[in-house]
């Protein structure tokens, strides 16, 4: 009998929530088959069999939090010769791996973060992204009555919005967003437990501290261009202090700066704050940073970004502003020491030479990790962040 704890994610989180078994106790398995579809604070990531064998017993059951290192499935491995090679039909693709490494019987398995999956019902094997799974258990559609039109019978996300719209197709809620009332009690999952415990970590951890001031876009001539412009004027403020882009180890008593700005970037979903990261803004134009808004809100709010693309960040953006708030206290996520939030836009009267004017001026607040960056270094980098604002264009 062999035992298969849930491997590291390789995200530093404690635990995972199980989302869906691909398995029964009995079912044979071979290495590389998929056994369950797990959530993380970053994505559902599909886990493949590291043994060939027979599945003895499953540890937990859909929607049980598993923590890291603790029993997901037992193997009868001495069964493994009752196990029959994959059917033909079964593409390769199908195969599905772990974020990070996991190894397994001759091979490492690398990150793939939207990896092909598969499911044994008794109408057949479904195939289907995390990212679809996940639309559909929102949306309380059973897989296995749609129809695919995908590539080799892949279930799409267009597969869902065409079975959801059929008229004969039985009522269910639609995705919204999760709302608490009076007396309710909700346990967090996912993002929102992960969530919680990174700002626990936060509390803990850090030194916060957090500087306000206005940025006058009153000269701007591109009056709706917020997300993009914030995104450089906070590369200009890495230049002119890259103290505040960067990490720092508490035990080495190590602060690290680096050249490259890997921009995390809060974005507001159904399922809670997700932070997806835009790399090496440093070197992109004003469309480049544009277009990689557009496209990373997309795949976070369609829960398809990878989950490779939410870590290794080396500074935070938050732009609360976009629903309500003026100045706020962002909390920054160790090991990272500084976070950037803009708060929402105002038209304030401005005193000017030889009387008063209503400008439009964009609410800053800029939270750093007062252990290793010095209050004049966040100031500097603040007025860096201003001047490159208050730019016309």
């Amino acid at each position: 009998m062999t035992t298969f704890n849930l491997p590291d994610l390789g995200e530093g989180l404690p635990d995972a929530e199980i989302v869906s078994w691909h398995v029964a106790v009995g079912d044979a398995v071979k290495t590389d088959d998929l056994l369950v579809s797990v959530e993380t604070a970053k994505a559902v990531v599909e886990v493949p069999s590291p043994h060939t064998g027979v599945i003895t017993k499953l540890y937990a059951k859909d929607g049980d939090i598993v923590a890291t290192g603790a029993p997901l499935v037992d193997f009868d491995e001495d069964s493994s010769a009752q196990v029959a090679p994959p059917a033909a039909e079964e593409p390769a693709e199908n195969a599905a791996t772990v974020v990070g490494n996991m190894p397994t019987s001759s091979e490492v398995l690398h990150e793939t973060a939207i990896a092909g999956g598969s499911r044994r019902r008794k109408k057949g094997r479904i195939k289907a992204t995390p990212s679809v799974r996940t639309q559909a258990k929102r949306l309380g559609i059973d897989l296995v009555d749609v129809t695919p039109t995908g590539k080799n019978g892949q279930i799409t996300a267009k597969d869902l919005e065409s079975f959801s719209a059929r008229d004969e197709s039985p009522a269910r809620p639609a995705a919204s967003r999760t709302a608490m009332t009076p007396g309710q009690a909700i346990p967090l999952r996912g993002s929102r437990r992960a969530m919680a415990q990174s700002m626990s970590m936060t509390r803990d951890q850090v030194a916060m501290c957090t500087i306000f001031d206005d940025a006058d876009i009153h000269e701007w001539q591109n009056k709706r261009d917020f997300t993009a412009r914030i995104m450089r004027a906070l590369v200009a403020g890495c230049a002119a202090e890259p103290g505040l882009n960067g990490f720092f180890d508490p035990e080495s008593m190590i602060h690290q700066t680096e050249a490259r700005v890997d921009m995390a970037m809060a974005v507001d979903t159904e399922d809670g704050l997700l932070v997806p990261v835009i790399r090496n803004v440093e070197g992109k134009s004003l469309d480049e940073i544009r277009a990689a808004v557009a496209k990373v809100k997309q795949a976070t709010i369609s829960r398809s970004v990878a989950p490779q693309d939410m870590v290794n960040y080396t500074i935070t953006l938050s732009n609360f502003g976009m629903l309500a708030g003026r100045y706020a206290t962002p909390l920054m996520v160790p090991p990272t020491v500084a976070i950037l939030g803009s708060g929402k836009l105002q038209h304030d009267v401005v005193a000017v030479m030889g009387g008063i004017e209503v400008h439009r001026r964009i609410p800053l607040s800029l939270s750093f990790d007062h252990r290793c960056v010095t209050g004049g270094e966040a100031c500097r980098f603040l007025a860096a962040v201003i001047q490159d604002l208050e730019k016309p264009q």
